[in-house]
């Protein structure tokens, strides 16, 4: 009786909006399932690399390393400075500015090393020379965690030209992308980065920085319980609805 009253003329359509939303609350809430299981990935990965033995890279240099985001390392180099870049639209509390991302000559191989930021002159980015002034010569030793690279996030940012061997090499850049961004180099470049440990007592540019790690699981499982709610609801709810019509 309720089922042919669900697919009559006068409720059919009804019908097809409930089920519609039911399946739409189910697949929100999957999606967050997805979203914690990602979560719980990323908090092991962070758990497992901070708890991992400090990688020196002058004694140690795994092919794997692109695997060993968050780990601690230690390398002793010196910094290449003819093929630095900075890194567009970077922050000191409210203080605009760029970040200085320059490779690691060590060994035989070359990193890049996120050395910290820099105040912005102007609007504009600043010149090439006018990084000089935050040189390091010599034999410097770089003490931080392995971080990857990242592109243009999906949803928002701006992308960076493709790399054109006949214009001039790209001085700033909008993405800390190490692959992109190895293209112009001379050299290799190791696929990773190093974000060195930050100083809070630290206020000599360039300023180190390192980010602050949220290694909850967040509101995902209620976000999904929400969301399987709603769908119970509407599919157990409707046709209770449907028996108190005329």
């Amino acid at each position: 009786m309720i089922l042919r009253k669900m697919l009559s003329r006068k409720w059919f359509l009804t019908t097809l909006l409930v089920l519609a939303g039911t399946a739409f609350c189910i697949r929100l809430g999957i999606w967050q399932l997805d979203r914690l299981e990602q979560r719980r990935i990323f908090n092991t990965q962070v758990q497992s690399m901070r708890a991992a033995e400090m990688l020196d890279l002058n004694k140690d240099f795994p092919a794997d390393i692109s695997s060993m985001e968050w780990r601690t390392v230690t390398v002793t180099g010196e910094y290449d400075f003819e093929n630095q870049v900075i890194l567009r639209n970077q922050y000191n509390g409210d203080q605009f500015g760029y970040h200085l991302i320059t490779p690691l000559l060590f060994d035989g191989e070359a990193v890049l090393v996120d050395r910290g930021w820099i105040p912005a002159d102007g609007d504009s980015a600043p010149a090439r020379d006018a990084w000089r002034k935050y040189d390091e010569a010599g034999q410097v030793t770089v003490t931080g965690q392995i971080r990857l690279g990242s592109g243009k996030p999906a949803f928002g940012g701006v992308a960076d030209p493709e790399f054109n061997p006949e214009q001039p090499r790209l001085d700033a850049w909008n993405n800390l992308d190490v692959a992109r961004i190895a293209t112009q180099s001379p050299y290799p470049i190791l696929p990773v980065y190093i974000q060195p440990n930050a100083d809070k007592n630290d206020l000599v540019p360039p300023i180190p920085f390192q980010p602050d790690v949220d290694l909850t699981e967040g509101s995902h499982s209620g976000y999904a319980l929400q969301w399987f709610t709603f769908a119970a609801i509407l599919f157990v709810g409707y046709p209770f609805f449907l028996r108190k019509q005329d």
